[in-house]
């Protein structure tokens, strides 16, 4: 069971306020709002996984130049969903016969066939590990004893993701620092491991309370929070600090097309979806065409990370032709009572609200 006092999360990360901006992939995240909101005393966050083993070290430096105070670096675990790995011409063919009428609706050629569709977590951690950010957060699974004695060596913090009971246990069992109890109303992938994401939609607020009392680390709350009023009722709960995504997104220091925002502070926000139209794992976002039209049959899109270099191929083209109905817009159920559009004032409002 779950004894540890509130701030003690807070404690072992090094942060003044128990707030953890969620970390955004898909070059969503930017070097300017982790370190804002370290500066602050929060715990600023980088999603790393879309980046190559080379510009994880770059990255973490320019974070470290901004700021003297803790921040996070983002992995996903699993690099790739059975198949997702290569592909053999032929199959790519085949998969860009689905992707083929959006390529000609935006004018975009044929690409290439990569030889691999994602960088490689292998060298990515290793890559992570070089660097040495204080802390090391990640999801869709857990890292193998090698690299968690090598954080705890290095003194790197580690912070984990759980969906479920059962992977709260385990990450407790491989002795990470901290776990996040990511609820379904969250926006972004459902970083789940253990079971089918669709089967793990536990809401936050159930979530943090079932694994506060059967974990022996701090948790952190995650989903459904974006004021002071949802810290307070995470912490009393049991979480020792929340970590927050869509509020963070929507602030003009994040990696986000102006389209994008405006959606988010718009009546649009009241309609998000669960999909896997995007990347091949689920993730909740805005409804819009793509996911319509797209979603329709999951069953017949490929896994990740192929579906998200293929969408990836196209995100440029729909983003300058303005067409924000052809791109994720990423989003948690609470985006509706979104007040904020600068770190520095969503920062003040979760403080001294």
């Amino acid at each position: 069971m779950n004894n540890h006092p509130v701030s003690e999360a807070a404690a072992r990360l090094g942060i003044e306020h128990p707030i953890v901006q969620g970390p955004f992939g898909g070059g969503l995240s930017t070097v300017e709002l982790a370190a804002a909101v370290s500066r602050l005393g929060g715990l600023g966050s980088y999603g790393a996984h879309g980046l190559a083993p080379e510009r994880i070290g770059e990255v973490t430096a320019a974070i470290r130049h901004r700021t003297d105070a803790p921040f996070a670096m983002n992995l996903w675990i699993s690099d790739h969903d059975p198949g997702g790995l290569a592909l053999s011409p032929e199959a790519f063919d085949r998969v860009y016969a689905l992707f083929e009428p959006w390529f000609r609706e935006l004018g975009v050629d044929k690409p290439e066939m990569p030889e691999r569709y994602h960088a490689e977590y292998a060298a990515q951690i290793d890559a992570l590990l070089e660097a040495r950010p204080p802390v090391f957060s990640f999801v869709f699974g857990i890292p193998d004893r090698r690299v968690l004695e090598e954080c705890r060596r290095l003194g790197i913090v580690t912070v984990g993701a759980a969906t479920s009971i059962a992977e709260a246990e385990a990450l407790d069992a491989a002795r990470v620092d901290l776990i996040v109890a990511t609820g379904a109303e969250a926006g972004g992938h459902r970083p789940s491991f253990l079971q089918r994401a669709e089967d793990s939609l536990i809401g936050t607020f159930v979530l943090v309370q079932l694994v506060a009392d059967r974990v022996s680390v701090p948790v952190i709350a995650a989903g459904g929070i974006a004021d002071a009023r949802g810290l307070r009722a995470a912490r009393a709960l049991g979480a020792g600090a929340a970590q927050i995504g869509t509020a963070f997104l929507a602030c003009e220091e994040s990696g986000t097309h102006e389209a994008h925002r405006q959606r988010l502070f718009g009546p649009d926000a009241r309609q998000t979806t669960l999909t896997r139209s995007f990347t091949g794992r689920l993730a909740r976002g805005l409804r819009n065409r793509w996911t319509e039209q797209m979603g329709q049959q999951p069953e017949t899109l490929p896994p990740f990370p192929v579906q998200g270099w293929f969408v990836s191929k196209l995100r440029a083209a729909a983003i300058a032709a303005g067409r924000d109905d052809l791109v994720s817009l990423w989003s948690g159920q609470i985006a509706p009572n979104l007040r904020h559009r600068r770190a520095a004032d969503l920062m003040q409002a979760l403080i001294t609200d």
